[in-house]
């Protein structure tokens, strides 16, 4: 359905973060590429790009560095106000964090006047805002949003990826009056969007909102396939034909469990020793925002425990391929999932999965946990994963019954039933998450949204009066 000027909008994108190839980026492009064949016109501001957007014109690609989530304020801010950050946290006493909310207010609006002058300059008629005003990796960010969507009344779409109350370093805070407030705000005339039914009766429940739900989705209409690119992949990393691939394509965060993969490796080889010496662990993506070193410690001593053949190759993979300046092959995650024999998702908790619908949409089998949001919004679907029930034993570690370790021998090992399972997975992620899905649910929310879009549209028109005066 095509739009006209009334339907037609100038959306800007703030993220603390884009380019890159974590989820919330992954899915911001989609989210652009869905906007712009809807017929919008696309801004986008960000604290740092990973890689500059390809689909976005450069000049409308703004950089606001006060929003990285690594910014030297950023991190004063996390040692002082969340004590799970740091191993030897300081105690700053009341007036200190006093001063310090009032420092985080004052640059945020400060923060937020640059923001709606981008707002005024560009004509832009509603903010999206992902994981701004959710997890506060942007503190900053959250702020300045906060101010330009309930101060300054420009239409607001918060996107919720996941939210601060459900990550264990931000659950004990000391500035929790302020995240209350702004993390999420609730005032009228603001959108929010998530992206599971669990997040929408949690929202619901606590801050009385009704938000649409937009599931992340996947492309399955141009799926990752081998070409002569990425068919380089074994040989560049010195993998044999008859080796088995398990890939566990996220980024190294301690909620995705990885020790249990590690774990699950260990005992597959120790099951079956015929196995024992082809099984390759692969890790593809880096540290990410939530760095630990002790928990990259932690999967190379359970891997050298437990004999697991470990390779982190995350500085051979990108958003986009290329080479390194010693001239070797950059490889995209979607690549390394379609040399994959199988995939690894164990984690304790996810806000969708990314990962999984990717190695769906490669065609490989998974093997994953029923973590709360699989069980809520995937599980019923139909999909034929290898699935760990989410349970742990004294020690913290995942219990992995024998019958597991079978079912991933049986899938690995018959060439037919493997291609039974993925083609059958395939089919029913793409009849559910497909780019379709997505488009549907972006152009009821915009629909919906339209006539407050409208409203903002006149308000900085207005307002743009006066600026040029």
């Amino acid at each position: 359905m095509a739009v006209d000027e009334q339907t037609r909008f100038r959306i800007g994108i703030v993220s603390g973060k884009l380019g890159g190839v974590d989820g919330v980026s992954l899915e911001v492009d989609k989210w652009i590429d869905i906007l712009l064949r809807l017929g919008h016109e696309v801004f986008t501001i960000a604290g740092v790009y990973a890689h500059p957007l390809s689909s976005i014109d450069p000049a409308r690609q703004y950089e606001l560095p006060a929003i990285r989530f690594d910014s030297d304020f950023q991190r004063q801010v996390e040692l002082q106000v969340f004590p799970h950050m740091s191993r030897r946290p300081p105690h700053p006493s009341g007036q200190e964090l006093r001063q310090l909310v009032e420092q985080i207010e004052t640059r945020g609006r400060e923060l937020g006047e640059t923001l709606h002058d981008i707002v005024k300059q560009n004509r832009i008629d509603v903010l999206i805002g992902q994981n701004t005003n959710a997890m506060p990796m942007t503190i900053l960010g959250g702020v300045a949003m906060y101010y330009v969507a309930t101060t300054q009344r420009v239409a607001t779409i918060f996107h919720h990826h996941d939210f601060w109350w459900e990550r264990s370093r931000f659950s004990n805070s000391r500035i929790e009056t302020l995240l209350n407030r702004i993390m999420p705000p609730v005032d009228l005339g603001l959108e929010h969007v998530v992206i599971s039914s669990y997040a929408a009766h949690i929202l619901a429940s606590l801050k009385r909102v009704r938000p649409h739900i937009v599931p992340n989705c996947e492309d399955f209409d141009t799926p990752v396939v081998r070409d002569e690119y990425n068919a380089n992949f074994r040989a560049d990393f010195g993998f044999a034909d008859d080796d088995i691939l398990i890939v566990q394509p996220t980024r190294i965060v301690p909620r995705k469990r990885i020790e249990d993969s590690v774990l699950l490796v260990g005992r597959l080889a120790q099951r079956f020793p015929e196995m024992a010496g082809r099984l390759r662990y692969i890790i593809s993506l880096y540290q990410g925002d939530e760095p630990d070193e002790d928990y990259i410690d932690l999967i190379r001593r359970r891997a050298a425990e437990w004999n697991v053949s470990l390779h982190i190759i995350s500085d051979r993979v990108r958003s986009a391929r290329g080479l390194t300046e010693g001239g070797e092959r950059l490889y995209t995650n979607r690549d390394v999932l379609c040399n994959a024999d199988l995939v690894t998702y164990l984690p304790v908790w996810e806000g969708f999965g990314n990962a999984l619908l990717e190695a769906v949409a490669a065609r490989v089998p998974v093997v994953t946990t029923t973590y709360l949001v699989y069980k809520t919004d995937i599980m019923t679907m139909g999909l034929r994963n290898i699935e760990v029930r989410d349970r742990y034993n004294e020690n913290g570690e995942l219990v992995i019954e024998d019958r597991v370790l079978d079912e991933i021998r049986t899938v690995v090992t018959d060439p037919a039933l493997r291609s039974e399972i993925v083609d059958h997975n395939f089919e029913v992620a793409r009849r559910e998450f497909s780019l379709s899905t997505l488009e549907d649910r972006l152009r009821t929310v915009l629909n919906e949204y339209g006539d407050e879009i409208r409203a903002s549209r006149k308000r900085i028109a207005k307002s743009m009066v006066r600026y040029s005066v």
